[in-house]
């Protein structure tokens, strides 16, 4: 633990920029796309951009392909079309790599590199096929939010309210194939009848990229208290999210967040906890980490809070690390 002084920022500004640190969610790619941003110049507009994710300490970035439910009718599609953009508009900037295996990760750390690991979110991308689950892996894509808020042929999220179920039959297969093929399940959306499917169902850990505590913010998106240590123990990790609805419904801010930390370790442990920031997946700013070159004053409010380094190091990046090792190969 550093001292709260001058001092002490310094040490914390040392050790925040000398970990690893991964974030499990962002949705930048959308942008990217529609041509709205540019991901190698600094940006005024958004969360994210490579300058800012350098100076923010980022060193693996998860890049979500999210399937809004307007293009219900040609998921697939519309992923392909981000995925080319991922390909297209981000791979060619100087500084990033692609990365598949951890052994990936691995070099693009040595190599000074932003990792760079592709993501999908929404089940429906699939629609219906194990085939298309193949095919995406075969493009890159190592991690698959099962749903978004709706209902797919996966499952229903948690935007079905009380009438949602768990997962279909097709929604176990997939699971079953994602831990086959080495790919990340991730529950963040899932309804809880389908989160308890995927406890029950799948043979490795697994992740909610971006969901907080709903003891602290009673929001559909966020985890009971059960959920958490059905994460927990199952080797899986949580990405605390920086979306302002999940933190806090009056006043959210950077404090409310770290509130949020403190509760998922109290629950789950302190190897159960990452950071999925949901980056340019909302509009406004969260008080306090207005973009993610602030997000060393979240490691100095984790000092602040009398955290050890070693747990500082698995929640900034070192938990993910782990769960992506023990998950791809």
């Amino acid at each position: 633990m550093f001292p709260d002084s001058a001092d002490g920022v310094r040490q914390a500004h040392a050790f925040h920029h000398g970990s690893v640190v991964v974030d499990a969610h962002c949705d930048t790619l959308i942008n990217l796309l529609e041509g709205t941003r540019q991901f190698a110049e600094q940006q005024h507009l958004g969360h994210l951009d490579l300058p800012r994710l350098r100076r923010g300490g980022v060193k693996v970035q998860f890049f979500a392909a999210f399937v809004h439910p307007r293009f219900r009718c040609r998921a697939m599609n519309r992923v392909l079309e981000i995925i080319d953009a991922f390909y297209e508009k981000l791979l060619p900037t100087p500084g990033v790599a692609h990365v598949t295996a951890f052994r990936h990760v691995l070099d693009a750390l040595a190599e000074n590199k932003l990792a760079c690991l592709l993501a999908v979110e929404g089940g429906e991308a699939l629609e219906g096929s194990l085939a298309n689950l193949r095919i995406l892996h075969r493009l890159g894509v190592r991690a698959l939010t099962l749903t978004w808020n709706g209902r797919n042929e996966i499952g229903d999220g948690v935007g079905e309210g009380l009438r949602a179920g768990g997962l279909s039959n097709f929604g176990r297969q997939v699971v079953a194939e994602m831990n086959r093929l080495g790919m990340i399940v991730d529950v963040s959306h899932l309804a809880e009848a389908g989160f308890w499917d995927v406890v029950r169902t799948s043979a490795k850990p697994f992740m909610a990229s971006h969901s907080n505590s709903k003891e602290l913010c009673d929001h559909p998106r966020n985890l009971s208290d059960e959920q958490i240590r059905a994460v927990a123990g199952a080797g899986g990790v949580i990405g605390l999210t920086f979306v302002p609805d999940f933190i806090d419904k009056h006043k959210p801010c950077l404090e409310r967040l770290l509130d949020h930390a403190d509760h998922l370790v109290k629950v789950g442990g302190e190897d159960c906890l990452g950071l999925g920031s949901d980056f340019d997946g909302f509009e406004e700013a969260l008080e306090g980490l207005e973009d993610v070159s602030r997000l060393e004053l979240f490691t100095q409010g984790l000092f602040r809070r009398g955290y050890k380094t070693s747990a500082v190091e698995k929640i900034l990046g070192g938990n993910f690390m782990r769960l992506i090792k023990d998950t791809l190969g």
